[in-house]
């Protein structure tokens, strides 16, 4: 996740220059899986995670930070946590299948900005959990819902409010200001085709909450998550035995969450507007043996 602002938002508090942040993820599970017996089957998996972060142009915060020193322009720092992550499917009968997921929060710092996120640089993934339904009415055939929960209120950094500012608390400091998200309920409804035996189509369409209330939109700038409603395409060609290639294209459709009482008095009042839309491409290549 990556924005860069060549001319600053914040070019009215003094910064020249570019300002935005950066998030990279990478995430390595080996996994386990266990037949209890021909209707369902659980599994286990370590969620492996390595994070990498940078922000530059936010130097108009340092006067609210409990570490001025470690808030801005500190180059990329980088963390490392584990987490679990288990899951179920079972298999109601010939043409439905449900399945549920869990996966515990991950711990995250990044020590160079503990001057930015809560608990001198927390920044922990969060946990999430989910429910899934899929009917195939024919060979060719699957249609699929899923709901997800991700718990993006129980990670300081991300889901305090920065409205904590005006009560005194500092950004970094213990259970400190953050991004104000909320948690996210999402709804994904998918579709499966099996034209050819070696080409399998696919669409989707999912909808989540508005993670980013009105009141915290000045701080979200800088992390414009507010996309609610995406919808995607794809597919699969089996090129042959052992190879096959998946591409999809995804698209979030343009969404604009309009601040109320959202810059804080010690900035000068008023309201930030951010908007946001998304263009996903991904390509892969699989190969059995």
């Amino acid at each position: 996740m990556n924005t860069q602002y060549n001319h600053s938002p914040f070019e009215a508090f003094g910064v020249t220059g570019h300002t935005g942040v950066n998030l990279e993820q990478l995430f390595v599970s080996p996994s386990v899986a266990y037949r209890l017996n021909d209707s369902h089957t659980v599994s286990l998996a370590l969620n492996l995670a390595h994070q990498r972060f940078s922000a530059q142009g936010i130097g108009p915060f340092a006067a609210a930070s409990a570490a001025p020193e470690a808030l801005s322009d500190q180059g990329t720092d980088t963390s490392t946590g584990v987490g679990v992550r288990l899951g179920w499917i079972g298999q109601l009968s010939p043409q439905w299948r449900v399945g549920a997921t869990w996966s515990s929060k991950i711990s995250g710092r990044f020590d160079k900005y503990k001057g930015l996120f809560a608990d001198q640089g927390g920044f922990d993934i969060p946990a999430n959990y989910g429910v899934g339904l899929a009917y195939q009415p024919t060979e060719a055939w699957t249609l699929a819902a899923d709901y997800q929960v991700i718990q993006y209120s129980r990670v300081g950094a991300v889901g305090n409010p920065l409205s904590r500012l005006a009560a005194g608390v500092p950004l970094g400091a213990s259970d400190g200001p953050g991004f104000g998200w909320r948690d996210v309920k999402v709804i994904k409804l998918g579709a499966a085709y099996q034209w050819q035996p070696n080409l399998t189509l696919r669409a989707g369409y999912s909808h989540a909450t508005q993670p980013v209330p009105a009141s915290e939109t000045f701080f979200n700038i800088l992390a414009p998550g507010v996309v609610q409603h995406h919808v995607t395409v794809g597919f699969t060609w089996k090129a042959n035995r052992a190879d096959n290639w998946s591409a999809f294209y995804g698209h979030a459709f343009n969404r604009t969450v309009a601040g109320q009482q959202s810059l804080p008095t010690a900035f000068g009042g008023g309201e930030a507007q951010v908007h946001l839309k998304e263009n996903t491409l991904g390509v892969a290549w699989g190969r059995a043996f």
